[in-house]
C-alpha cells in the first residue's frame, strides 16, 4: 500500500515540477531530461568523462554490493568470509553497513582515502568541509573553461603498474568519439543498466573494477599510456588517489595488500559524492535551461540563424522591389508573407533556441537534426506554452512587416 501510495507521488510530483538531478541520475525520468540526453550534452560541453565516471563509480559499487549479497546469500557472514575488510568498516564505517549487516550508525560513519591505504585524520575532515567553498570561490574568481567540468589536474603517480593498458569504459551511455551519431544513439539507448555476470563475483572481479577507474580517469600515467585518449578528470587534491598498489593479475598475499584490498569497496565513494556535487551545481542548471525551456542544439540554431537572415534579405530585396517598380495590382504585396514568415520563424528559433513546429509535433532534437519525442509531462507543458508565445511572437511580426510594405506607396524609379 506504501508502495502504491510512494508511486502516485512520484507521477503526481512530475506533472507539476522539473526533475532533480537524482532522479536523471536514477533513469527515472523521461525525454528530453533522461540520462541518455545529459550524456549528450555532457558530451556536447567535452565534459562528458566526469558523468562517465560518476557512472562506472555506480556500476563499480554495484559490483561489490552484488559480492556481498553472493556472500549472504552461501550462508556465510562477511566477518567469516572477509575478516580484512571487516575490521576495516568497524573502525571506517561503509556505505554498504545495511548489507554486510553493520549497526546503522556505524554504516553512516564512512570516510573515503586521500590515497590508497591512507586514510583521513580528522584535521583532513574538516579540511575536506571547505573544498566545495574553495573550488566555488576558484570558479567565481576566474572563468570557467570551454570544457567545462573537464578540467585536468597533473596527479602524480608512483604505481609500478604505469605502463597499464586499461579497457575502454563500459558505461551504459558511453558514446564513442566528440560527434554521437544516431546509430550509437540507438545503440546506447539499448544498453543494459544491470551488471551481467555468469559466474558469483570474487573479489579479484572487485579489484579489476577499481583498477580500471583509477587508469582511466585517476592516473596521470595511465592517460599517458593512452594519449589519444585523455579521460584524467579533476579532482580537488584533498580527494586524489595518487597511486594504486594492487593488481587485477596477482592476487594479495601480503597484509600489506589485504589490509588495501579492504578498502576497494568505497575507495572512490568521496570522489564520486564531489563529481556529483560539482555537475548538479554547474553543469544540470544548464541541462535543464537547454532541454526543459527550448527544444534545439547549438549547431541547429545558429543554422537557422543564417538561414533566416538569407531569407529576410531575400524577402526584403523582394519587397523593396515592388514599391520601387509599383507593380500592380497592389494585393501582390501581401504574397511577401511566404518569405517573412520563413525568416522570422527562423530567426525567433534561434534566439528562444526553440523550433515551434517540433514542439507541436512533440520532438525534441538530440544531436543536430536528429529528434526523439518529449515523454517528460512537466517539459511537454513547459514547452508548449513556449512554443505557444513564439508561435503568437512570430505572427505579429510577419503581420506588421506585410501590412507595412502592403501600406507603403509605390513610386516606379
Amino acid at each position: 500500500m506504501d508502495d502504491e501510495r510512494g508511486q502516485d507521488d512520484w507521477a503526481n510530483s512530475r506533472q507539476n515540477r522539473l526533475p532533480s538531478f537524482t532522479a536523471v541520475l536514477s533513469r527515472k525520468t523521461r525525454p528530453p531530461v533522461d540520462l541518455f540526453m545529459f550524456h549528450i550534452f555532457m558530451q556536447r560541453e567535452g565534459a562528458e568523462d566526469i558523468l562517465d565516471f560518476w557512472l562506472d563509480v555506480e556500476q563499480h559499487e554495484n559490483l561489490c554490493q552484488a559480492y556481498f549479497e553472493d556472500v549472504r546469500k552461501s550462508g556465510r557472514s562477511i566477518k567469516e568470509d572477509w575478516p580484512q575488510y571487516w575490521d576495516y568498516v568497524g573502525q571506517r564505517g561503509s556505505i554498504y553497513g545495511p548489507v554486510v549487516g553493520l549497526h546503522p550508525e556505524v554504516a553512516e560513519a564512512k570516510t573515503s582515502p586521500t590515497s590508497t591505504g591512507e586514510m583521513l585524520s580528522e584535521q583532513d575532515k574538516h579540511n575536506l568541509a571547505a573544498v566545495g567553498d574553495a573550488e566555488a570561490g576558484r570558479r567565481s574568481t576566474s572563468p570557467r573553461p570551454q570544457t567545462g567540468l573537464s578540467e585536468h589536474t597533473q596527479v602524480a603517480s608512483a604505481s609500478p603498474n604505469a605502463a597499464y593498458d586499461p579497457p575502454r569504459s563500459t558505461t551504459p551511455f558511453w558514446l564513442s568519439g566528440r560527434t554521437p551519431t544516431l546509430f550509437n544513439l540507438k545503440r546506447a539507448s539499448r544498453a543494459p543498466t544491470v551488471i551481467p555476470r555468469s559466474a558469483p563475483i570474487n573479489r579479484m572481479d572487485l579489484i579489476a573494477s577499481a583498477e580500471r577507474i583509477f587508469y582511466r580517469y585517476l592516473s596521470l600515467a595511465g592517460n599517458v599510456a593512452n594519449s589519444n585518449e585523455n579521460h584524467e578528470i579533476y579532482i580537488p587534491p584533498a580527494l586524489r588517489i595518487h597511486s594504486f598498489p594492487l593488481s587485477s593479475s596477482q592476487e594479495p598475499k601480503t597484509q600489506t595488500e589485504l589490509s588495501l584490498m579492504a578498502q576497494i569497496p568505497d575507495i572512490f565513494h568521496a570522489q564520486k559524492e564531489y563529481c556529483f556535487q560539482d555537475m548538479e551545481q554547474y553543469a544540470f542548471p544548464r541541462f535543464l535551461c537547454s532541454k526543459a525551456f527550448g527544444n534545439l542544439t547549438p549547431i541547429s540554431a545558429s543554422v537557422r540563424l543564417k538561414l533566416g537572415l538569407v531569407i529576410l534579405l531575400i524577402g526584403l530585396a523582394g519587397a523593396f522591389s515592388l514599391i520601387f517598380l509599383d507593380v500592380h495590382p497592389k494585393s501582390k504585396r501581401f504574397f511577401l508573407f511566404i518569405p517573412f514568415t520563413f525568416a522570422i520563424t527562423f530567426l525567433i528559433s534561434y534566439l528562444y533556441e526553440l523550433d515551434p513546429i517540433l514542439v507541436f509535433f512533440g520532438q525534441s532534437e538530440t544531436i543536430p537534426f536528429c529528434t526523439l519525442t518529449i515523454r517528460e509531462p512537466y517539459v511537454w507543458k513547459l514547452l508548449l506554452g513556449r512554443a505557444i508565445w513564439v508561435t503568437i511572437l512570430i505572427t505579429a511580426f510577419v503581420t506588421a512587416l506585410t501590412l507595412l510594405f502592403w501600406a507603403v506607396p509605390g513610386r516606379r524609379l
